[in-house]
């Protein structure tokens, strides 16, 4: 058991695994193309048999070594989930489980510490997160009201819905055309239609967008310093025992010592 967490433990076998993985990518990306699955169709399939096998042994291994901790660790369960869908055949009425299976690149990230990291500070603020969405939901709903109402007439192919508002609106949050594109031609027919759009991308895209940053980078800062603490914990820790170490060595030269000692005089 010792033998085999070891195995799945060690940096080496983890290196491998991260290999399979970008290779996988690779010849994922390369059966898009028909030229080259008409050329090398049956070594890329031959390839994706020996990375499936290749997970399945790592996980049923990880399974043997940590047994019921495994389906404690959200990590490992997303990994079995993973590797199960690459074992179910893609035959009739389960053709979708095909585009699933490039959900294996996503094992990249419970591979790679850095990126597990960074996706593990994004679900962290989901609770913070969902207020600012909340809020912003808000937002676009008032506006999106009032664009149907005063630009729906004039413009229905843009505001004439609100489900239409709602998606112009989310064009012009993102700053993809909005002024030539959307504010413009609507200014031509109403010249203060800017008193409507500019406060709107001021709250939405400048306020609002940068909250959700910030969330994020206080998220990344207070996850940095968790790991900071923990660091000197463990070297606290590690000094503590070798202080304790040095005060039993030096009982111990103590009482040699004293043995010494008796022994000379006797």
């Amino acid at each position: 058991m010792d033998k085999i967490k070891s195995l799945v433990e060690a940096k080496k076998f983890q290196n491998f695994i991260i290999i399979l993985i970008i290779l996988n990518g690779i010849s994922m990306g390369l059966e898009t193309s028909k030229s080259v699955m008409e050329s090398f169709g049956s070594i890329i399939h031959a390839f994706d048999i020996f990375v499936i096998s290749v997970f399945t042994i790592e996980v049923t291994l990880r399974i043997i070594a940590h047994r019921i901790s495994f389906f404690k660790d959200p990590w490992s369960l997303f990994d079995f989930f993973v590797v199960a869908i690459s074992l179910v055949p893609t035959s009739s009425g389960f053709e979708i489980l095909r585009v699933l299976r490039v959900l294996r690149l996503f094992r990249l990230v419970t591979a790679v510490p850095q990126m597990k990291k960074i996706v593990s500070a994004l679900i962290s603020v989901i609770p913070g997160m969902l207020s600012v969405i909340a809020l912003m939901t808000l937002f676009f709903y008032i506006f999106a009201i009032m664009a149907t109402q005063l630009f729906g007439e004039k413009f229905p192919q843009w505001f004439g819905t609100l489900g239409e508002s709602f998606y112009t609106l989310f064009q012009v949050m993102t700053l993809e055309s909005w002024s030539m594109g959307i504010v413009r031609p609507v200014m031509e027919v109403y010249p203060y239609a800017w008193v409507f759009f500019v406060p709107f991308i001021f709250v939405v895209t400048f306020v609002m967008i940068n909250l959700v940053v910030a969330i994020i980078v206080d998220a990344m800062a207070i996850l940095n310093k968790s790991e900071e603490a923990h660091i000197i914990d463990e070297v606290h820790s590690q000094e503590n025992n070798i202080n304790n170490e040095i005060i039993k060595l030096r009982e111990e030269i103590v009482e040699l010592k004293n043995l010494i000692k008796s022994s000379v005089k006797n």
